[in-house]
């Protein structure tokens, strides 16, 4: 325990965390050049949502880092601490500054190699799954939305035909609520609202299976932490190799006076 609370602070946080924060970063940098080049005004709606829902996420980044980092001056100034802090803020002109993220995130793989994290990721599969479970929630969130959108906004009869109707549906069909005042009317709708229910089921499982692994581990670990018996057995209680060893010599000594009694 004394060990573990010792641990040195790393710049560079777990394997899942790092990975999921790049992918994050690409897909903000995707959508700043979509922003960019295509002018929709359902599409940049969805968008500057979802690239509000990123500046907090790299702002609660930011602050996990700088708390934690073995030294924030040098994590601020060095180690581009400040462009998370400015990619942070909600202002378009700075968000390219989060490529800074994606060097982060290739010195994690060079430094650790690809096959060290395959394994970290794989042994550390409640991590592993959250992070996957986060980020299924973003992309079908952004994704959902804008093909939902695309599909029922100029269909007869549709009820989805704003950038906040295909996010409240999205929302309220992955959160498996289904309120039902928002529903596709197109059959390629529907079959994107299956996919969508489909994914918002999977997710909330996990989460579900999540919190009982976080919930049950700290008895776990109480129980890995418990001082270990002494190693000393009572006088009357043999080890459980010697007490196996001393029926074995019981029994072949039964096994030949049974046999000298037979001859």
């Amino acid at each position: 325990m004394g060990e573990a609370m010792k641990k040195p602070r790393s710049e560079l946080k777990s394997t899942g965390y790092e990975i999921f924060i790049g992918i994050l970063s690409i897909l903000s940098i995707l959508n700043l050049v979509l922003l960019l080049f295509v002018h929709q005004k359902s599409l940049d709606t969805v968008l500057d949502v979802m690239n509000g829902l990123f500046s907090l996420i790299f702002l609660c980044d930011f602050s996990y880092r700088i708390s934690t980092a073995p030294s924030a001056s040098a994590y601020f100034f060095r180690h581009f601490g400040w462009a998370d802090l400015l990619a942070s803020l909600p202002f378009p002109q700075l968000k390219i500054l989060r490529i800074f993220r994606l060097i982060r995130v290739y010195r994690l793989l060079r430094k650790v190699g690809i096959r060290t994290i395959g394994r970290t990721l794989v042994r550390d599969r409640a991590g592993s799954a959250l992070y996957v479970l986060l980020l299924m929630g973003i992309l079908v969130l952004q994704f959902g939305s804008l093909t939902m959108l695309a599909i029922e906004q100029h269909a007869a009869g549709a009820n989805i035909t704003s950038a906040s109707d295909a996010l409240w549906y999205t929302i309220v069909t992955i959160s498996t609520v289904g309120y039902g005042d928002q529903y596709p009317v197109t059959d390629l709708g529907r079959l994107c609202g299956v996919v969508i229910i489909v994914v918002g089921v999977g997710i909330f499982g996990t989460f579900t299976g999540y919190l009982a692994t976080v919930f049950l581990s700290p008895k776990d670990a109480d129980a890995e932490a418990a001082p270990a018996p002494d190693s000393e057995q009572p006088a009357n209680e043999l080890p459980p190799v010697e007490a196996l060893r001393k029926r074995l010599d019981d029994s072949e000594k039964k096994l030949a006076e049974i046999r000298r009694l037979l001859v």
